[in-house]
Parts: C-alpha cells; structure tokens; sequence
C-alpha cells in the first residue's frame, strides 16, 4: 500500500438507493471539509429518483486536504493525490458495478466540489454529469489548465453564491470556462447572497439531469 492510498484508500464507501445491478444510473457524491459521506448521502433522498444508486466516500479526519483550495497544489500533498485517487478508485467500482462514465454522475459540495471538478478536469471523458456545488478548480490564479482530453458535451453545472466566504465567485466563473474549453456542456449559476449551502434550484437541476440519464 502506498503512503497516498494509506491517506484516504482505507476509508470507506456508502452506499444508497437502489441495488447497483438495478441501477440506470450511478451517482458519487463527495463531501465537504468536516462533513462525511453520510451527510452527502442526505441528498439522495431530495433527489428522489428512484432508478438511481449512490456511492459516497468517506474522507480520512473528515478534509480530503488541509489548506484552503487556492493555496499552491504542492502545499496540499500528499493527501490531494490521495483524494483525487479516492475518486478514481470510486468511479472505477461504479463501472464494475456496471455504471459506466457516461452513465456515471460526479458530484462534490465545498471542498468535494473542488476535487469533483478538479478530477474531471485531469480526466477529461464523457461523464453522465458533473456538478460542482460551491466550488472550483483547485491552485492559485497562475496555475496552468492546459488539461488534456475531452468533456465530449459532458453536462456540468456549477453552482455558488456571488458571496460565498470561501469560493470566490471569479473561481467559480474561471473553473467554468476551463470546462468549456475541454468540451463540457456548462451551465454556471452565481446566486445573490446566498449562504454556503445546496439549494433548491440547484437541487432542481440535479433531478432534471437524473431524470435525463434515467430516460
């Protein structure tokens, strides 16, 4: 076992709705910085789509990373590359479960947005959807998204407050076009003065796109 995997390989993954054999589509939900993967598993049940199964893993001590996002991305190792491996290693047991990609939704709220959107950038394919909940791509200002791959008309919505204490809304605006230009279908919505949470709209949004996947 590597030192990234023993950072958060070891933790565990939820699971909710409907047994993965019967699924039509598959959703990974990723927490924020001090919530878990039973927090996130919540969203299901608002969701309310009952042809969908969700996997939702469990950060070590509850942060997938230790500094703010922003902050450079070496000063967030090692446990940044163990997190972005925790995604991959869920996504790669949803295809075994038979979810392929492009039926395979990634979802992040906080500091989950930002590894979700983060991640999908680094490995750019058709996703089913990706939805970044108060968050954005992770690195300073001058980090470099020369990200290879193509989103291939992937459907990505993000979502934030213009006031958010923690997302700045010129990230939020950045990390969309960034998805735009890998070949993501991008709808991003900046909303007034909200708090940092999930709302109803987006939680709309949601549902429409599980609705799609689902036929």
């Amino acid at each position: 076992m590597s030192a990234n995997d023993k950072l958060h390989g070891g933790q565990p993954v939820l699971t909710a709705g409907v047994p993965a054999a019967q699924a039509r589509v598959g959703v990974v939900l990723v927490h924020g910085r001090g919530a878990s993967a039973s927090d996130m598993l919540t969203l299901a049940a608002e969701f309310n789509q009952p042809a969908a199964a969700y996997w939702a893993p469990q950060a070590a001590n509850r942060t997938w990373y230790p500094y703010r996002f922003m902050e450079p991305l070496e000063a967030n190792e090692p446990w940044l590359s163990s997190a972005l491996d925790k995604v991959g290693a869920v996504l790669a047991q949803v295809a075994a479960a038979g979810r392929p990609p492009e039926k395979t939704v990634l979802l992040g709220f906080s500091q989950g947005a930002c590894l979700a959107t983060e991640y999908v950038a680094r490995h750019a394919q058709r996703y089913g959807g990706v939805v970044g909940l108060s968050g954005g791509l992770l690195g300073p200002d001058e980090t470099p998204r020369d990200y290879p791959g193509s989103l291939a008309g992937t459907p990505v919505f993000l979502g934030c407050s213009d006031v958010d204490p923690h997302i700045p809304a010129a990230r939020v605006e950045h990390s969309a076009a960034v998805l735009r230009k890998l070949g993501g279908a991008v709808t991003a919505r900046l909303y007034h003065n909200m708090a940092h949470t999930v709302n109803s709209d987006e939680v709309r949004w949601v549902q429409a796109l599980l609705a799609e996947l689902t036929g």
